[in-house]
């Protein structure tokens, strides 16, 4: 097989990137666990198409040797130029090059078997990262004191179940707080759970003022079905209507004055969809990874709910959606949320996050004199980018926007500090605290 040529560096990088040869990339994947445990059972291959050059590889059953699969079925092929895998490989890659599915959208294509690719889209865009240049020294942010303490220690918050009738039916909800002050109601993401809230519950600056509960959506993590509709008989599909209620009667039954809404990404969309059908019970929204309008299309998402696809792919995808500079652990951690979920709950909940969700007819009736309006978007963010999120200001008068320089799709979890650093003037200027 030809060798790949050597790729220059892209401008975040100083030292150039030599593509390694098949049997360099192979004895990579062979050390490496994590791709070890990602091709699992894998019998094929994959070949990756750099201009006219391929770097190729067999696999029989998980292990990995050098050379073309052939003709196989379950063969994955990616092309593209060299100036799409320059960036791609790049040591510190660049917003939309952090993985294999935004890259798909930036010139990157793909072929071969459809179901192994979504099997072992882990293993593949491990493949890839083995082929990067390493990131210079300290470029990776550490993790948060919090998490560097003696043993044994406590955490803050603490947790209880309420039961709250939605939709007509009891369901136990699961929330966790801790703080005092003025209450935020948080919601996680689609298809995970409310401990990407959890350093914040470890942040003074935070609990000092404010009351933070946070909340897993009913069959998200604590929050079990309900008992007695058969919903495993039924598609499961969260709708605007449902995902409003949760908040509005969770903010009733704990009697909560006038509470903040944090939401990210689903619960960023649902922020903005508070403030226009909620205005008076919120008195303001704080918007992560905020959009007036996301789309997409479900039925392409194979992957997403497939009995031959593990929750390890949607998981992996994930991580591609942080930041290359967020602490690897806390990467894996917001990933690992989306492999322990229940399978049908992602795709669920992109029902309402890419298909009935669109507020672009209604954002200009949204009133910030009666609710305020706080839009918050990280650099790769390739789902709802920072340019979905100055649209979304752009049509909400009074409202505030900020680009979160080099943070990701789950700020809070990904990398707290950082994203404290953007969260703490925003409850400032909620709290009423003039800017220093």
């Amino acid at each position: 097989m030809s060798d790949l040529p050597t790729l220059s560096a892209s401008a975040e990088s100083s030292t150039p990137f030599c593509a390694p040869r098949n049997e360099e990339l192979v004895a990579r994947c062979l050390a490496d666990g994590e791709f070890g445990l990602a091709a699992r059972h894998w019998n094929g291959g994959f070949r990756f198409h750099v201009g006219d050059a391929i770097l190729a590889a067999t696999l029989h059953h998980g292990t990995i040797t050098a050379g073309d699969p052939g003709e196989v079925a379950a063969v994955v092929d990616l092309h593209g130029g060299t100036e799409v895998w320059e960036q791609l490989l790049a040591a510190v890659p660049a917003p939309h090059f952090t993985d294999i599915t935004p890259a798909l959208r930036r010139g990157l294509r793909r072929s071969g078997d459809e179901l192994t690719y979504w099997q072992y889209l882990p293993a593949l865009q491990r493949a890839v990262e083995l082929l990067r240049a390493e990131p210079a020294a300290g470029f990776e942010h550490p993790v948060a004191a919090h998490d560097r303490g003696p043993t044994p220690r406590l955490d803050s918050p603490v947790g209880r179940y309420i039961h709250l009738e939605l939709g007509g039916v009891d369901h136990r909800v699961y929330f966790e707080e801790a703080g005092e002050g003025i209450p935020i109601l948080a919601q996680h993401t689609a298809g995970s759970h409310g401990v990407q809230w959890r350093h914040l519950f470890e942040m003074p600056a935070v609990t000092d003022h404010f009351r933070l509960i946070a909340y897993d959506l009913p069959f998200h993590g604590k929050s079990i079905p309900p008992v007695g509709p058969q919903w495993w008989a039924e598609p499961y599909r969260l709708t605007g209507e449902f995902v409003r209620s949760v908040p509005v009667a969770l903010a009733a039954a704990l009697g909560l004055h006038r509470p903040v809404f944090m939401g990210c990404s689903v619960g960023g969309l649902l922020a903005l969809d508070l403030a226009l059908h909620h205005p008076d019970l919120f008195r303001a929204v704080i918007s992560l990874e905020g959009a007036l309008r996301v789309g997409g299309d479900l039925d392409a998402l194979l992957g997403f709910w497939h009995p031959g696809v593990s929750n390890d792919s949607k998981a992996r995808m994930m991580q591609g959606i942080t930041s290359p500079a967020s602490p690897l652990a806390y990467r894996k951690e917001t990933a690992q949320t989306y492999a322990s979920g229940w399978p049908a709950a992602f795709i669920g909940d992109l029902n309402y996050y890419c298909v009935e969700y669109d507020l672009r007819p209604d954002a200009a009736a949204i009133d910030t004199t009666r609710v305020g309006v706080h839009i918050l978007n990280g650099t790769y963010d390739y789902s709802a980018s920072p340019g979905h999120g100055a649209a979304a200001q752009a049509a909400i008068a009074g409202s505030t926007f900020t680009e979160m320089l080099g943070l990701g799709h789950f700020p809070m979890s990904e990398d707290p500090e950082a994203f404290a650093a953007y969260l703490l003037p925003v409850l400032d200027t909620i709290r009423g605290v003039p800017a220093s």
